[in-house]
């Protein structure tokens, strides 16, 4: 399938959107002044801001892409004055739902009609085991959320499922227990919460698969400079390595290896990938990317691949339905509770644009490589991952696809259009 386009140039990335989210929170909980340079100024992180500056933390933007939070101290927090709104970000609710748990007070939080259909019973269960009571919507399952907090004990606990949210959100909360809080994985995820803990004085104790946080009397400020998103990166990358010739640079990139499941999966299927640069920022391992776009192959992903590339899969899909051959993605059950079942949406969305391809109970396949129909009208469903994915999909097919609800991209990548429109010379 020849494809005359042109995909080249130097981009960078906006601020980690998992890393800020955590900046926040941690830096509301410290004693003094912290600067967060390379934040993330999009709704989702402005969700968090909004959640810490309700419990009287000091939040203020320098810029567009700094804040400076004067942290209340672990036991300063205030009772909020309304009800915290989340908006669309599942991260600002299950992380934050650790520490409101731990507060001598009320919270009820809630959210856009697409987070109150999420599933909450994956944080309430361990969090209602340390001594909060949590209430909500069918049978405390789904949001809004009412927290009473209170005096939480450290427990063991052991995640049915993957999720760096569940994880952190226990993690922090362990940070006010009477004792040591341990969580075990069932396999490695993303460890930004670890990490930041790590610098602000925190005792943190990873013993395999087990991660154990010990109560801190305090918490020191922090200064942090967010590195570029990979998740972010992620469109760019699926979008270079799939037109043959295309060169694109990505500067100032995380390159956590917990998230950089993604770059191994479109090596394997024959992109060239480079990590030039390799330095630490911030306590996170940070590179510049350099792409070259190459005939791809279809492979097969498997399940332990999946928490380090799980935001990634709806890109990983477009590379899929123009690569030769037959892709096969499997443990991706999680996709089904994000903010739209990515699974349902990516399969009517390439099926309906002529792709061949269908679902697993857990994943999904696609054969390749498709011949795009042009002019088709497709449903982001309201996620920003699907929206941009499927725009990713027009440019590196060459083919006009109509999108609806675009405008969710900017929960998390308010220039995302801008960028592209740059690298497409």
């Amino acid at each position: 399938m020849k494809r005359n386009i042109r995909i080249s140039g130097t981009a960078r990335m906006p601020g980690d959107k998992s890393i800020s989210h955590r900046a926040v929170m941690l830096a509301s909980l410290a004693e003094g002044e912290s600067r967060i340079r390379g934040f993330l100024h999009a709704g989702d992180t402005l969700s968090t801001a909004g959640m810490m500056r309700a419990l009287g933390a000091g939040v203020r933007e320098v810029s567009d892409t700094e804040l400076a939070v004067t942290g209340r101290g672990l036991r300063g927090l205030s009772e909020p004055g309304d009800v915290i709104d989340a908006g669309n970000s599942g991260t600002t609710m299950r992380i934050g739902a650790g520490i409101l748990a731990a507060q001598p007070f009320l919270s009820v939080v809630t959210g856009d009609p697409y987070l109150r259909r999420r599933p909450m019973q994956r944080i309430v269960e361990p969090l209602t085991r340390m001594g909060a009571a949590i209430s909500g919507r069918k049978g405390n399952t789904l949001p809004p959320l009412c927290i009473r907090g209170g005096k939480l004990s450290g427990i063991r606990y052991e995640m049915p499922v993957a999720s760096a949210q569940v994880k952190s959100s226990v993690l922090l909360a362990g940070l006010f227990a009477a004792g040591p809080t341990t969580v075990v994985e069932p396999l490695p995820s993303r460890d930004h919460t670890e990490r930041m803990l790590s610098s602000m004085g925190a005792k943190i104790v990873r013993e395999g698969n087990e991660v154990t946080v010990h109560p801190p009397d305090r918490l020191l400020p922090l200064s942090l400079d967010v590195p570029g998103d990979i998740s972010s990166a992620a469109f760019f990358l699926v979008l270079a390595a799939s037109v043959p010739g295309a060169g694109l640079r990505l500067d100032g990139v995380g390159v956590n290896p917990l998230r950089t499941g993604l770059v191994n999966v479109l090596r394997r299927m024959g992109a060239e990938i480079r990590l030039e640069s390799l330095r630490q920022e911030g306590g996170e391992p940070v590179a510049d990317i350099e792409v070259m776009g190459l005939d791809l192959a279809g492979v097969e992903v498997f399940p332990e691949e999946i928490p380090g590339m799980v935001d990634e899969v709806p890109a990983l899909c477009v590379a899929a339905a123009l690569a030769g051959g037959r892709t096969v993605i499997r443990g991706a059950g999680e996709l089904r509770v994000k903010e739209s079942d990515r699974i349902v949406a990516m399969v009517s969305a390439l099926s309906s644009l002529g792709v061949r391809c269908g679902e697993y109970p857990d994943g999904l396949w696609i054969e390749g490589p498709s011949r795009i129909a042009p002019g088709m009208r497709c449903d982001s469903r309201g996620d920003h991952r699907i929206a941009m994915s499927l725009q990713v999909l027009s440019a590196a097919a060459g083919v006009p696809i109509e999108i609806v609800d675009t405008e969710c991209i900017d929960t998390s990548f308010p220039g995302f259009r801008g960028i592209l429109a740059e690298v497409l010379a």
